[in-house]
């Protein structure tokens, strides 16, 4: 990834649990901000993670309909790469899972994106912090409430 936005968090919850709901895409709308639909388009067949996925975004000055490519680590990571999509040109990022020993897991999640629309280098770091930040705590909500750690 060229330019990009990253940052981390610590979630009350083991890599194993946390990785369950990032796989989980169809629930998505229900806890990340401007997510209103995903769709699995193909799985992995050995361990029937999704492999693609589409997504309709609605947040703010931004409403795209993309499409993703998967690549799984087991509890250790996940990246994705846009494959399809009418405003963004492109979407690369990763979530990189790291068991603290502790009952708790620290989550780092770096993006970078570019979209059709001419946009100076530092906006679209501030949309990206933006991005990352929201769904990083729309991930620690959606983890320990789901694990029950909240």
């Amino acid at each position: 990834m060229a330019d990009q936005t990253e940052s981390s968090i610590v979630i009350n919850a083991s890599p194993d649990q946390v990785m369950a709901v990032i796989a989980d895409l169809p629930s998505y709308p229900e806890w990340s901000d401007g997510i209103t639909s995903v769709i699995v388009l193909a799985v992995y067949e050995d361990d029937n993670l999704p492999a693609d996925a589409r997504f309709e975004l609605n947040s703010g000055a931004i409403k795209d309909t993309y499409e993703l490519e998967y690549d799984w680590n087991g509890d250790v990571s996940v990246t994705w790469t846009l494959t399809k999509g009418d405003m963004l040109t492109a979407m690369d990022g990763e979530y990189r899972l790291t068991d603290n020993g502790n009952g708790t897991t620290s989550v780092n999640y770096r993006l970078s994106v570019d979209v059709k629309i001419p946009m100076i280098g530092m906006i679209k770091r501030k949309a990206e912090k933006v991005i990352v930040d929201t769904a990083l705590k729309g991930l620690k909500k959606r983890v320990e409430s789901v694990a029950g750690t909240s």
